[in-house]
């Protein structure tokens, strides 16, 4: 017993009794009890009786008639109701005990469902990865970026690329004109690459990708440049978007049609489970269904439905998921509805976790956890008053710290008018690390976990994911559901309905619909050269003609016959990159062999 006193010094009894199961019923002043035991594993737990819980609930009835009832009576509240946002839950006034049915917050750091995180220590171990967006122009100005970003304490980077690679097409070509490096980096060739990485050792850095179509191209590329660097592949870190799927939701910057899209991310995912084992080959990708207009629920439902159909084709390619869901990575959107991002977060890692061992039958932990990176949200920053940037990045980098981010990018406060300024960058990355060092949330572990409301919100969230889940199964898979147009409509009812909260002024956008400032104001927003696109004209011209063109044919037309097999893509990919073939080149070869994808057919 005194044991058990000096483990909960605020226990007094005034008497106690065994119970069968070893424990020991501990009665203090008055009618509170609790039920003591301790199981196997030594840890002890306190357990509330039936009686408890009554006069829990009579309290409760009381506070409502007699304290609550008539304040409102009286003063009101703010709003009509109170909800965490649009197409969201409906918030309360006050959350209790009641509120967390079977007590689904109790499980640990570090063991399934893995709720309360992945790892036991989480930041008290080592903090998140701090990856600042950059990719600007030309690889050359990119590099200076890294470099900057290196210097003032980025520990990792993260890749940008112009819409033309993104669509894999090359800098000369007719549909470029006017883009090329315009939304990052432009990237024709091997040569780009090894300008953007020149001095930084890609033994030494975590790199994630942003590239999704021509995805398995640019792998190659880092790959064939952390070669020429001598770096054993076995040592390679970072991570490739290469997520298709929300390509067709949401950001509509795909080639192939999905099943051929689909080939060319499970030979991606083969390719890095043999040889590049600590590379995430795949980071799916709720952040731009979110940025589409989702709701929490919808950006959580529908990411994981995404992966759903990217394990099924893996498993249908023959790769075993035990042995490849543990470099499967998430990227999701940090939003401004503090404590529901926090929930979202904790409830994705539980489904995750469920999915996984229910769907596939994989107990593994490893496979189990839900790793993911969090940008803080684009569509939130405002062209009006763009200072109050800076302090809804801070409060959405707090809510993905809170929920248990593994990396975190911090949006500059200009970038709802163009790619961020250096200073703009800065002041982001310097976000990031005042809330590291001076706020203390890195210092304990889920540090909002046994909150009612979090445990109640994170218990909501995770329901409505399951029901949309369901909803998808039913209507043949995320496949399906895409193709049909049924996706798309849900992302759109939201939208329009968020706008129009906005419009009618029923949801506030401080600087947009209230508090405004009369006047304008100047913002320095950085721009491209336009000598630039010449410029990278120009060397992509002197690549072709210096390079060995029989050299470049012959490693097209392996490709191209790879592509009609059921082998692998990426060695022949990355023997073409090397050889110095171009990104549209490759592409072009893939578009022979697949086409490409038009809406309606």
């Amino acid at each position: 017993l005194l044991h058990h006193l000096l483990h909960f010094p605020w226990v007094e009894p005034s008497s106690s009794e065994h119970t069968s199961d070893g424990g020991i019923i501990m009665q203090k002043h008055g009618d509170a009890r609790w039920h003591m035991f301790k199981p196997a594993d030594g840890e002890h737990q306190i357990m509330r009786t039936p009686h408890d819980d009554e006069q829990a609930t009579d309290r409760l009835r009381r506070w409502r008639r007699e304290t609550l009832d008539p304040v409102v009576d009286e003063v009101g509240e703010r709003r009509e109701a109170f909800r965490t946002d649009i197409g969201g839950f409906d918030v309360r006034s006050l959350y209790t005990a009641e509120d967390r049915p079977g007590d689904n917050g109790s499980s640990l750091p570090g063991e399934p469902p893995f709720t309360r995180g992945i790892y036991p220590t989480m930041y008290r171990s080592r903090l998140w990865t701090m990856r600042q967006y950059a990719g600007l122009g030309t690889a050359t100005e990119t590099n200076d970026r890294f470099r900057y970003l290196i210097d003032s304490g980025s520990t990792g980077l993260s890749l940008a690329f112009d819409l033309p690679t993104q669509r894999g097409y090359d800098s000369d070509a007719a549909l470029a004109a006017g883009e090329v490096g315009r939304s990052g980096v432009a990237i024709d060739t091997i040569d780009d690459m090894a300008r953007v990485f020149e001095d930084i050792d890609l033994g030494s850095v975590s790199t994630s990708m942003t590239i999704n179509a021509p995805a398995a191209i640019l792998l190659a590329m880092y790959i064939a440049i952390g070669d020429q660097q001598g770096v054993d592949r076995g040592a390679l870190r970072g991570t490739i978007q290469n997520d298709i799927l929300k390509e067709y939701i949401a950001r509509n910057l795909y080639i192939y049609p999905p099943a051929d899209s689909l080939r060319l991310i499970t030979d991606t995912i083969e390719f890095c489970a043999a040889e590049l084992p600590r590379f995430n080959p795949i980071s799916i990708s709720g952040y731009h269904i979110r940025e589409a207009g989702s709701t929490a629920v919808q950006e959580v439902g529908f990411t994981l439905a995404n992966a759903i159909a990217y394990l099924d084709a893996a498993v249908a390619a023959g790769l075993d998921v035990a042995r490849f869901a543990p470099r499967v990575s998430f990227f999701f959107s940090a939003h401004s509805n503090l404590l529901e991002e926090v929930a979202k977060f904790r409830a994705a890692r539980r489904l995750w976790a469920s999915l996984i061992e229910d769907r596939y039958g994989v107990t593994d932990d490893a496979a189990r956890r839900l790793r993911f990176h969090t940008q803080t949200a684009g569509s939130t920053l405002t062209a009006q008053q763009v200072d109050n940037n800076i302090v809804r990045v801070a409060y959405q980098a707090l809510a993905a710290v809170l929920g248990g981010t593994q990396s975190l990018h911090t949006n500059g406060k200009d970038e709802a008018l163009a790619l961020p300024t250096e200073e703009a960058v800065h002041t982001a990355l310097r976000t990031q690390q005042i809330l590291a060092e001076e706020t203390g949330v890195a210092d304990t572990v889920d540090p909002l976990g046994g909150s009612y409301y979090i445990e109640h919100l994170t218990d909501q969230i995770s329901e409505a994911v399951r029901e949309l889940l369901e909803e998808i199964d039913t209507r043949g898979g995320m496949l399906s559901a895409i193709e049909s147009g049924w996706v798309h409509r849900q992302l759109q009812d939201v939208a329009f309905e968020r706008q129009a909260a906005v419009d009618a002024g029923e949801r506030t956008i401080v600087g947009v619909n209230a508090y405004t400032d009369d006047g304008s104001q100047h913002v320095e927003i950085a721009s491209a050269d336009p000598a630039m696109e010449a410029a990278q004209v120009r060397r992509l011209g002197e690549v072709r003609s210096t390079r060995d063109t029989e050299a470049v044919e012959e490693a097209l037309d392996a490709v191209a016959a790879t592509a009609s097999t059921d082998a692998n893509l990426m060695p022949p990919i990355i023997t073409a990159v090397k050889a110095h073939a171009t990104v549209g080149e490759i592409s072009d070869v893939l578009r022979s062999a697949f086409g490409e994808y038009r809406v309606g057919g």
